[in-house]
């Protein structure tokens, strides 16, 4: 058995920290003296205090990890890691988006000697919508979830013979924006009226182009909305963005072209 500083020392984690994975549960001492309350761990134990600091490492969750240390299931311990795999490549790739980002802020700054110019290059239009016949898919979803409704969308396709016209997007009903859940509807255009779920109809949209990727949308939503209220109008429905350049074709995240429409009516 070893006393608990024994135990941190060689796994290398804090005494504190197997106070709190003791607390809830997450590894228990296998023995606790009931007259010092010293804890004690036994030796192998040492692989599973290795094997919670290596899915750390992986971004699982504590909650994940005691999932994880009770799955006998390989297949199923499989397809976690592998999810997770394509998690941290996501994030690997938003990251070097975000930096990319960072240095053209650098460049420009540097240049104009205005922080927040960023926020000042959108035109904004006002313009009608084009008309959509449309698929739709709504449901409170997280924004790293738009990928798997759009997937059930792109699925009935060919089940109900239908003829994409490459038009898609994402309109948002809710008053305030929560990245983990918000009442959002994907859709994507098709061009037989008669099937689709929805015709979106032309309406008076203020209108802007976002070039980039997609975490700094909120800087064209902040330029529309200024805009608005600037210029003596007010919203009139729930604002929607149509992706006109993406990933799929083949386009780095500085190429991707994004509209953002805001309906709109006079006060």
């Amino acid at each position: 058995m070893l006393q608990i500083g024994e135990f941190s020392k060689i796994c290398q984690v804090s005494v504190k920290t197997l106070h709190h994975y003791d607390k809830i549960g997450l590894l228990v001492p296998m023995e606790v003296d009931r007259f010092t309350g010293y804890r004690y761990y036994g030796v192998e134990q040492i692989d599973t205090m290795n094997y919670i600091q290596r899915l750390k490492r992986y971004d699982f969750s504590l909650e994940e990890i005691q999932h994880l240390l009770t799955v006998s299931d390989n297949k199923e311990l499989s397809k976690a890691l592998r999810q997770q795999k394509e998690k941290l490549k996501r994030t690997q790739q938003e990251l070097a988006i975000t930096v990319n980002e960072l240095q053209t802020h650098i460049s420009v700054f540097e240049r104009t000697g205005d922080i927040m110019i960023y926020q000042k290059g959108y035109t904004i239009e006002v313009k009608n919508s084009p008309a959509m016949n449309v698929l739709v898919n709504r449901a409170m979803m997280g924004v790293d979830e738009f990928g798997k409704y759009y997937g059930t969308l792109f699925e009935r396709v060919p089940k109900e013979k239908v003829t994409p016209t490459g038009l898609n997007g994402a309109r948002y009903y809710d008053k305030e924006f929560n990245h983990e859940s918000s009442d959002v509807e994907v859709f994507i255009g098709i061009k037989e009226k008669d099937k689709a779920d929805v015709v979106m109809e032309p309406c008076e949209c203020a209108m802007t182009l976002h070039r980039g990727g997609y975490s700094t949308l909120s800087e064209a939503y902040g330029a529309i909305v200024s805009w608005i209220i600037e210029n003596g109008y007010e919203m009139a429905g729930a604002p929607f963005d149509l992706y006109i350049k993406t990933q799929f074709d083949s386009l780095s995240p500085e190429e991707w072209e994004t509209e953002v429409y805001f309906p709109i009516r006079k006060k």
